[in-house]
């Protein structure tokens, strides 16, 4: 019994902690599903006044309808559609009638099209607000000659447009001509099912292998017996 102890132990500590980590991805998945709901709802909500100082905390994809027209200064993101091909969002500064001057993702453009000139307004503008998460330590600096930016960062947008740090992107066109809106959809992976039925599978195959370890171990003293 005593050569039994160290692998029993081994096993069923490995085998706990994995069980462990499938029931917290468990957790997390419902945890994730009730925010992903709660987003969708937002999102179904009908528009709303932009408020006096949006916060990402309280207000991401809060729909809202701002009037105004598009002042001077764009920026364009570099992109690809699944219906047009590489192309660029058009990100322009967007003076309200209240007298603010806020960043407008208009949509999409095909890269042929990326000095082409769009409706300056008035217009009413109808859209979710939007604090995208799309850089990191490895994302390239915008080529501001060319105007090429590489990932929608509000404030360096807000920056260079002299505008507040505000992104409201479009639902609907925003003039005609216009770009093509690319709506807020729900970005927020959710992979924690996948992640529970892997430590659950491992905890499964972990406490086999310890089956069979105990097993060959026993037959061994047997046969020595």
């Amino acid at each position: 019994m005593r050569r039994l102890i160290f692998p029993l132990f081994l096993g069923l500590g490995g085998a706990a902690v994995l069980v462990a980590l499938c029931v917290w991805q468990v957790q997390r998945l419902q945890w994730k599903q009730a925010m992903l709901a709660e987003i969708a709802a937002r999102l179904e909500q009908p528009a709303g006044a932009l408020p006096a100082a949006p916060s990402a905390e309280a207000d991401r994809h809060a729909p809202v309808a701002v009037a105004g027209r598009f002042g001077t200064g764009a920026a364009h993101v570099l992109t690809s559609q699944r219906r047009g091909g590489p192309g660029y969002l058009v990100v322009q500064a967007f003076e309200t009638e209240a007298g603010r001057r806020i960043l407008v993702d208009r949509g999409y453009v095909p890269e042929a099209d990326k000095a082409a000139g769009f409706d300056q307004g008035p217009v009413t503008v109808t859209g979710h607000l939007a604090w995208p998460r799309e850089t990191d330590m490895f994302t390239p600096e915008p080529n501001l000659a060319r105007n090429i930016w590489f990932a929608r960062d509000v404030d360096a947008m807000a920056a260079a447009l002299d505008t507040e740090p505000v992104l409201v992107v479009a639902a609907v066109p925003t003039g005609d001509p216009a770009p093509r809106p690319v709506p807020v959809g729900i970005d927020v992976p959710n992979n924690h099912l996948t992640y529970a039925i892997t430590w659950g599978t491992l905890a499964v195959f972990w406490l086999a292998m310890t089956g069979v370890l105990v097993y060959r171990i026993t037959r061994t003293e047997v046969a020595r017996g």
